[in-house]
């Protein structure tokens, strides 16, 4: 008996972390550059010997899995606006330090002269971390160089700063955070692919599709509710045993 309900627990416990990764989704389908969180219900973890499972939801430092179709393009106009095309990730540094990737292209300058992502996070080069000096006009090519016009330059004399890293995971296992962020599983980092290309003056939107996930919510629901009355049948079975098992006065 106590293996059902533990069953049961289980399933409801992965019914919740499926829901608030189906709200994500949600919340998200107008982020620039968001990828679909999937779910999944491999979190399970054995206790006591073995005797007992538990699921449960991934902690901020864990990793999940993610839709990866590419999401709607759309043309902005503003020079540091980039969508990448085909497979290509932008290369950026996470909030702990290690480089993780983006497909996030929305690009600005920071005061300190950092370019990084429109969610903060530094983007980098192809020798680190790219710092721009003062200019009067910032264009990023079709490969992904940066060139400028210095403040009181010649405006017909671009020089070309630096070049965004671009990298493919393709033949590589890679899973996304929940940071939004592609990583290396196992640690590690992506070689630049020399051949990536941007779209500029362009975004990426997210690749969410409403639609599906309100299905999906729905759907989740319903398994939720039948696996609450599996716990509710194995109530009803404990107390139809002890009743059995109990002495007449």
């Amino acid at each position: 008996m106590d293996k059902l309900v533990y069953t049961a627990a289980t399933g409801l416990k992965a019914h919740m972390a499926a829901q608030a990764a189906i709200a994500n989704n949600m919340a998200n389908a107008s982020t620039t550059g968001f990828r679909a969180d999937r779910v999944v219900f491999d979190r399970i973890e054995l206790k006591g010997g073995g005797q007992q499972i538990e699921a449960r939801a991934p902690t901020s430092e864990e990793i999940t899995d993610a839709d990866r179709a590419p999401g709607a393009i759309q043309q902005t106009g503003r020079p540091l606006d980039v969508a990448m095309a085909g497979d290509a990730w932008l290369a950026v540094q996470a909030a702990d330090g290690s480089e993780a990737y983006t497909r996030r292209g929305d690009l600005e300058i920071a005061p300190s002269g950092v370019l990084q992502t429109g969610d903060g996070h530094i983007v980098m080069g192809s020798s680190g971390p790219i710092t721009l000096p003062p200019a009067s006009a910032i264009s990023i090519g079709g490969d992904g160089s940066i060139s400028i016009i210095p403040v009181g330059g010649d405006a017909t004399q671009t020089q070309v700063v630096d070049k965004l890293k671009l990298v493919s995971p393709k033949g590589t296992a890679t899973l996304k955070g929940l940071d939004n962020l592609l990583r290396v599983k196992g640690g590690g980092v992506l070689p630049e692919n020399l051949d990536a290309n941007v779209i500029g003056g362009a975004l990426e939107g997210s690749n969410v599709n409403m639609t599906q996930s309100l299905v999906d919510m729905i759907e989740n629901q319903r398994s939720y509710e039948v696996t609450a009355n599996l716990m509710k049948t194995a109530k009803d079975m404990d107390e139809g045993g002890a009743s059995l098992m109990r002495l007449p006065s």
